[in-house]
């Protein structure tokens, strides 16, 4: 397998650098080759992940629910703020999703014991056994996506990828 990624060192990208160092000699188009190649593997990673998931009638953000409310401590259930805020969302996208896995007995709304005015999202029975199932098969369809890795090389690739979004 190592030979194999040896031979793959060229992109698609790299035939519109040499258009466009042919198109504009007076600009360095390297940048384009850098960002084309990360929305690429973005897009099939993604494209991965969504197969997984196409089975189980489940949508992107959806999971991202679940699976957010089935890594808590045991018990514990996140109001719907606390929820937009660990998935990095505003409330006002959380209600949809939320509405959508209430619909399809996922998720259960509960009322906060502390503040009865306030409510909790938390797994149903159904939710849990469905997330816990594709946690595992959504785990082993990332090691094969990135089964040309190394160990190594995928933690160089994160500490490279955590350099460029400390950049934003």
């Amino acid at each position: 397998m190592r030979q194999q990624s040896q031979s793959l060192k060229t992109s698609p990208s790299d035939e519109v650098v040499k258009q466009w160092q042919q198109a504009r000699p007076d600009l360095d188009p390297r940048p384009m080759a850098v960002c084309g190649d990360i929305w690429r593997i973005g897009d099939l990673l993604k494209q991965g992940v969504l197969a997984n998931l196409k089975p189980h009638k489940l949508d992107f953000p959806q999971f991202d629910v679940l699976m957010t409310l089935r890594r808590q401590p045991e018990a514990k259930h996140l109001s719907p703020s606390e929820l937009a805020g660990e998935m990095m969302l505003s409330a006002s996208a959380m209600t949809n999703r939320l509405d959508r896995l209430e619909a399809r007995g996922f998720i259960q709304r509960v009322s906060d014991p502390s503040d009865r005015r306030s409510q909790k999202i938390a797994l149903t029975k159904e939710g849990f056994d469905i997330i816990d199932s594709l946690v595992s098969s959504h785990l082993s369809t990332e090691e094969g996506m990135l089964a040309p890795l190394s160990q190594e090389e995928r933690e160089q690739l994160r500490g490279l990828i955590s350099k460029l979004l400390a950049g934003f």
